[in-house]
């Protein structure tokens, strides 16, 4: 009798179904699971048990998985949609320019008359 275990293979990070999968907190993993089929959810349900092996995140691809098996359909939608969790990128460049940009200021250190709230320093 052959005690032979058989292999699985483990897919690379960037062939997952789901692109930034290691970044998505367990609130937006178990909405964008839901895009799955059993065939990309086995694959990053193998990747997670083969590195973080997080038992919350586990046990909530387990789950999905067999609601896959027991009939339930892959939900509409893109797995690659833009996430919630991320914020956009920034704009590059400044709105400012010399012509939009107000008058150069250079208050003196020791207050003005004109302003009652800051103090002068008489001496």
């Amino acid at each position: 009798m052959s005690d032979k275990k058989t292999e699985t293979h483990v897919p690379q990070h960037e062939a997952l179904p789901l692109p930034d999968y290691d970044h998505l907190p367990l609130g937006s993993l178990q909405h964008r699971i839901r895009t799955l089929d059993e065939t990309g959810l086995s694959q990053v349900l193998t990747y997670e048990e083969a590195h973080g092996n997080r038992l919350p995140v586990v046990e909530v691809l387990r789950a999905r998985l067999q609601e896959l098996r027991e009939g339930a359909q892959p939900s509409g939608g893109s797995p690659h949609a833009p996430a919630p969790e991320h914020a956009p990128p920034a704009d590059t460049g400044s709105q400012v320019s010399p012509v939009t940009s107000g008058p150069a200021m250079n208050p003196p250190s020791h207050g003005t008359p004109e302003n009652p709230a800051q103090p002068r320093s008489t001496g």
